[in-house]
């Protein structure tokens, strides 16, 4: 705590008002340029962090529950309803990942013939 006691905002600025008496011209020149570039810097990158960010519904899961006693004839009838279901999900999954692989190589030829 006794740094704290010593300390003064008036001998601060008058140590750095000799401090910057001592520099030669261009030496104070080159720390204020410094200065403006890094905080020039600073601002430009956090004016881009107020974007918000796109609503994105959340993806909610329903789980089923069964009852206990059900028979093996239940379930595999519960099965063959479901299959076309699963069938008709994982071919729409298949159908956007081959669109967008298809997207990639478009963009792909492109940079390849600009010989990218």
């Amino acid at each position: 705590m006794s740094m704290f006691t010593r300390f003064s905002p008036l001998r601060a600025l008058r140590d750095l008002r000799m401090w910057l008496a001592s520099r030669k011209p261009y030496e104070v020149g080159f720390l204020a340029l410094s200065i403006a570039v890094t905080w020039t810097v600073i601002l430009v990158f956090s004016s881009d962090t107020n974007v918000a960010p796109e609503y994105v519904e959340p993806d909610v899961i329903f789980v089923q529950s069964y009852a206990e006693n059900r028979t093996d004839a239940e379930i595999i009838a519960q099965q063959k309803i479901d299959l076309p279901k699963e069938q008709a999900r994982k071919k729409a999954i298949e159908d956007a990942q081959e669109k967008r692989r298809q997207e990639f190589k478009k963009i792909d030829d492109k940079l390849k013939s600009w010989g990218i």
